[in-house]
């Protein structure tokens, strides 16, 4: 299992229509990508135009060739890119330990 971990920073005062989309685009797009296993959103406390996007893939191939090389990228981006102050900041990770 493959952790997706986006880094985004919205225009001020779109959290709300950002967060309708970011759920709409999960739905719609994202959740129908090969490989694609569930996902979070958090919101910044301290900085709320940032948010921390989780999402878990089954190989690190369905995020990188499979959905980003496939026409569903696009689609995602059309619904969420809108909102972006920068490009996002994505890496991925895999588990070492976690609570029971």
């Amino acid at each position: 299992m493959i952790l997706e971990i986006a880094d985004i920073r919205i225009a001020p005062g779109k959290q709300a229509e950002f967060e309708a989309a970011i759920q709409h685009g999960i739905k719609t797009v994202a959740s129908t990508a090969k490989g694609f296993r569930g996902f979070k959103v958090n919101k910044g406390v301290e900085s709320p135009e940032r948010y921390i996007l989780m999402i878990y893939w089954e190989t690190l191939e369905n995020h990188t060739v499979d959905f980003r090389q496939g026409p569903l990228f696009a689609q995602w981006r059309a619904i969420v890119g809108p909102f972006f102050a920068a490009p996002p900041v994505v890496e991925h990770f895999t588990l070492v330990a976690k609570s029971a």
